[in-house]
């Protein structure tokens, strides 16, 4: 069992920037794919961002390419979300993912956080 707890979410004008937190227990986090996910008010949930167990590899969706940043640090169980040139429409509660071995973009992930709203003012 993994559970997941991000922080780092709040309000910002557009073009301002945030960088959210995802910790998570347990001793196997390296062996986990991580990703970020967002869901805005009336829309289906989105992926963001994912990278592998080792950090290697990174995936992004479109709209994000060039602004966003995601990183983690096995020692420290934690992976980040670097959002830079934030936009109005990046509002919305963002997730973390945790998927054990191969990173997927897809939702199919074994555990999620609770979220963490992020509401980018224009």
């Amino acid at each position: 069992q993994v559970q997941l707890v991000e922080s780092g979410g709040g309000l910002v004008q557009a073009g301002g920037s945030l960088r959210l937190s995802c910790v998570a227990s347990g001793r196997t986090f390296a062996s986990y794919a991580m990703g970020w996910f967002r869901q805005a008010p009336g829309k289906e949930r989105e992926f963001v961002a994912a990278i592998s167990w080792g950090g290697g590899r990174a995936y992004y969706t479109d709209s994000v390419k060039g602004r966003f940043t995601i990183s983690r640090d096995n020692a420290k169980n934690t992976v980040y979300l670097q959002m830079n040139s934030l936009k109005p429409e990046d509002t919305a509660v963002y997730a973390c993912a945790a998927n054990r071995g191969v990173v997927i973009t897809t939702t199919e992930y074994d555990y999620w956080g609770q979220g963490t709203q992020v509401t980018v003012s224009s």
